[in-house]
């Protein structure tokens, strides 16, 4: 196991408020196929600050260039999931005129989730509020324990969710996204769930085995077919019918030319398993 701050904390960035400069903003652990992302500032709930999502997108940039890496996870410690962004750095950004710069760096990094090739599960627990919601809809899937609350809540304070709004109206439906957006009400995990925000909930304590589950299930596929879905299926939701339907063939007209499809596909025929060793998969 490796655990390290994936690429180190950006000079040019603010400071972390209230942390320790000895402590990474997030933790990178690689355990064979398997990536570990945790928010690593508990005390603050895991607000975001520019130094997090740097961290964030370096470790997911590194993530994409590693083929023995098959799946990630983005945990949080402490209490807490995510409570979106550090209102005292957004304060200081916006008296500096940089707000916008650090709002963009945030969705550069909520946009490199879904262009890596790899899965991203969201393992959810606590709060996810905010920033901290829309890290949840910009993750391929997501187990949450039972007690998780989920809200995009900026408008109490006067600041509409905005970039938040992005991921999750391409989660759950128009009229429950906007809804959301103007109330900044809670909802639970099973609520969360009923809308499309997460795919499963579990009791607290199953969380970890529920979200090793998810991990076997993908790494059991070959990872070929898992990336080149991955990526066809976020292109074709920006298209048209007709255009979707066009990339979708062609991409399954290059997916079956692969040596692992075609294993695959001898494999069904000949009723035996697949043998996805030896760089098949």
């Amino acid at each position: 196991m490796t655990a390290r701050p994936p690429g180190g904390q950006a000079s040019s960035a603010p400071p972390v408020l209230s942390q320790a400069s000895s402590a990474p903003p997030v933790l990178f652990e690689v355990v064979g196929p398997v990536a570990r992302l945790t928010l690593n500032r508990p005390a603050q709930f895991n607000a975001l600050t520019a130094a997090m999502i740097e961290a964030m997108t370096l470790a997911l940039r590194q993530i994409a260039d590693e083929p023995a890496i098959r799946v990630v996870v983005v945990a949080a410690n402490g209490r807490a999931f995510c409570a979106g962004h550090d209102l005292h750095e957004v304060q200081q950004a916006g008296a500096a005129g940089e707000a916008a710069d650090l709002f963009a760096r945030c969705s550069r990094m909520m946009q490199t989730l879904t262009a890596i090739p790899q899965p991203v599960i969201a393992r959810v627990h606590g709060m996810a509020t905010a920033a901290g919601c829309q890290l949840v809809a910009a993750c391929d899937l997501a187990v949450a324990a039972q007690d998780a609350q989920f809200a995009v809540s900026g408008v109490n304070l006067g600041l509409f969710c905005a970039t938040p709004g992005v991921a999750l109206s391409r989660n759950v439906s128009r009229k429950q996204a906007f809804e959301m957006l103007v109330t900044g009400d809670f909802i639970d995990a099973s609520t969360a769930l009923a809308r499309g925000l997460v795919n499963r909930v579990v009791l607290a304590d199953l969380l970890d085995a529920e979200v090793a589950r998810w991990v076997q299930a993908i790494l059991a596929k070959p990872a070929v077919a898992i990336a080149t879905g991955k990526r066809l299926f976020y292109r074709q939701l920006e298209m048209g019918l007709a255009a979707a339907y066009q990339l979708a063939g062609q991409t399954m007209a290059c997916n079956l030319t692969a040596p692992a499809t075609q294993e695959g596909i001898d494999a069904f025929l000949a009723k035996r398993p697949p043998d996805w060793s030896g760089g098949a998969g």
